[in-house]
């Protein structure tokens, strides 16, 4: 069995649900912080921060597990530390449309290489954050942290709307 259709375009349409949420924050708060993060769905993270911890999540974190998984037998994944690669990257000077654009292109890498995919290759396992998955719970995985940003995003949006 393939992936779940939902799923699939869930993962195709979200670069451009992101850059869409994205757009809509003031450029004056790009890289504001509310004074409390209590009740963001996502890590706290600006807006400008949300975008490039997306890319560097797919790049760093997905593309790597899921080519681990695949290649090596029930490998141990990897959690990746997203504040500090906000620190170490400087994520609050990115260029939003370099992200972007990097981010289209790391998850057509994505989506090919899981439409190529077997049944017997969706089913391989790993360990992650101290659970078992498999190539298709990954998938999942990814799909829920993308949504996770896109309600940050919309969370912050609430936010700044609620100050103004």
């Amino acid at each position: 069995m393939n992936m779940n259709p939902g799923t699939l375009t869930a993962l195709g349409d979200f670069p451009r649900q992101l850059e869409a949420y994205y757009a809509e924050v003031p450029v004056e708060f790009r890289n504001w912080r509310p004074p409390s993060w209590e009740g963001i769905p996502s890590e706290p993270f600006t807006p400008i921060e949300q975008v490039c911890h997306v890319l560097d999540i797919e790049v760093d974190g997905y593309h790597v597990r899921l080519r681990r998984a695949l290649q090596e037998t029930n490998p141990d994944l990897v959690s990746l530390d997203g504040e500090r690669l906000a620190r170490e990257r400087r994520y609050a000077t990115a260029n939003v449309a370099e992200v972007f654009s990097a981010f289209r292109r790391a998850r057509a890498k994505t989506l090919g290489l899981i439409a190529e995919l077997s049944p017997q290759q969706f089913a391989r396992t790993a360990q992650f954050e101290g659970r078992s998955v498999t190539v298709r719970s990954l998938v999942h995985y990814l799909c829920s942290h993308d949504q996770q940003h896109l309600a940050g995003l919309q969370w912050l949006l609430g936010r700044i709307e609620a100050g103004r």
